[in-house]
Parts: structure tokens; sequence; C-alpha cells
């Protein structure tokens, strides 16, 4: 009161939304009712984000149930809101079309293990553009190959230790090294724990490491050594990230080079 006369005050302020446009790659998807589903992406923006979607079955509606098939790459409009849980979508759309690997058996199978294994290993993942970039263009190398793809899963896998903290030093490895997978490291000896390669497999896996996906057909390896150097990868990544579980998309995988 002013004067003995209330003054206009504006009680209700209009908060503001401060809209994100960005991109994401969805890495899991869950009904949730009739018309809505629970999606988790990682975005370029925020990191490791979880979203409520309403699929409207209109035929007319923006957001489609084929729009969050795992590794779908989306551009999406979002008020992020740090203490909710689940983040409403304002806008989205799909930011880059796949042209084989919904369509190719093989490509599938590889995508949905790499979908799996980054919805564990991302659980907890900050904002990280160089992570994100380097996932985004692996999908998108991957779905643009006709073939020399067999050893994509095994290269994106152990370059992207790189970004994780936990890339081993390949300065000083000598031929008849081991390779201790708790400490990163390769010994001339081996270690007192059991978690380590003999050379023959440490040879194979310093070999990959160095190697991109361009050159990676180069190294030719029989389907009972790419499923053994899928398992080695595995139990390296169950060493350096807590509560890893097993991942069902596995048996998939490996039956493809069975």
């Amino acid at each position: 009161m002013v004067n003995g006369q209330w003054s206009m005050v504006n009680y209700f302020v209009p908060l503001h939304r401060m809209l994100t446009k960005t991109q994401a790659i969805v890495l899991h998807s869950i009904k949730y009712g009739e018309t809505r589903i629970i999606v988790d992406m990682f975005t370029r923006s925020h990191g490791r984000l979880s979203f409520i979607v309403n699929i409207p079955k209109s035929t007319k509606a923006k957001a489609k149930k084929q729009f969050f098939q795992p590794l779908t790459i989306l551009e999406i409009e979002v008020d992020v809101r740090p203490k909710v849980q689940l983040q409403k979508l304002s806008d989205v759309r799909l930011a880059s079309p796949f042209s084989s690997i919904p369509f190719n058996p093989h490509k599938l199978s590889i995508s949905l293990f790499i979908a799996e294994f980054l919805y564990y290993a991302l659980r907890s993942e900050q904002q990280n553009t160089l992570l994100y970039d380097y996932v985004e263009s692996s999908i998108l190398w991957l779905d643009s190959q006709a073939d020399r793809y067999a050893n994509f899963h095994l290269v994106f896998l152990m370059r992207l230790s790189r970004f994780l903290g936990f890339y081993p030093n390949l300065e000083h490895y000598q031929p008849g090294d081991y390779f201790d997978l708790r400490e990163s490291m390769f010994l001339p000896a081996p270690p007192l724990h059991r978690d380590f390669l003999y050379p023959e497999e440490a040879e194979k896996v310093q070999l990959m490491m160095r190697m991109d996906y361009p050159t990676m057909h180069l190294f030719r390896m029989s389907h009972q050594e790419r499923n053994r150097l899928l398992e080695v990868t595995i139990t390296y990544y169950r060493l350096h990230l807590t509560d890893f579980p097993e991942l069902k998309s596995i048996a998939v995988l490996q039956e493809l080079y069975a």
C-alpha cells in the first residue's frame, strides 16, 4: 500500500522458457502407457538426458515412433530443467536419416549392440562435445559403408575408451608384452592378478587400437578371433565402469560371426 492506495504490483511474473536446440542420439526407449514412451538420449549440449515423449496416433504428429529407434540422430528443442528426471521435448525432427542401418541385418545388429553398450557406458555422462561428435560421426560412417565394416564395433569400443579416461598408453608397447586390463598398461611380465592378456592377444589389441575405420579391414580375423576380442573388450570395460551388466544384444552380434 502506498499513500493509502494499493499499488499495482505484478505478483505473477511470467517464466521465460530457455529452449535449447541440440543434436541427440537415441540410446534406448520403452513404452509408458498407451501413447507415451520414455527415451534416453545422449545430447550434444547436455550429455545424457531422459525424456517423456507423447506419441499421438495421428500420422500428422511431429513426434513419430520411428524417430526413437536406437542410434537415430535427432535434432531436438528442449527446455532443460536440471532437477527434473524426465524432460519434455518442444520439437523433434530427424537430423540425419539413415540410408542403410535399419535395412541391413548386420548393420542393424551392430547398431543395437552399440546403442545398448552406450546406454550403460554413458549413464552419468555430462556434456562432452568431443565424445558426442565421435559417436555421431562413427554412426554416420557405418551407415555410409557398403562393406568392410565387420570390425566396426571393435574399433568403436576401443577408441571410445579414450573419451572415457582409460585408453591404454601404446607408446611403450614392445612385441612380447602382456596387457594389464586393470591398469591399462602393456608390461614385459604378467601382473600378479588374473586380469591380463598374454602376448598374442595383447598384440592384437594394440594393433586394433592403432587402426581407424578406413583401415580396419586390413586387419583380418577369423570369426572366433573377432568374438574373442569382443569378449576381452567387454571385460576391459567392466573393470573400469561400475555396475556394467551383461548385454542382451551381444549374443545376436556374436551369431553374425559364429
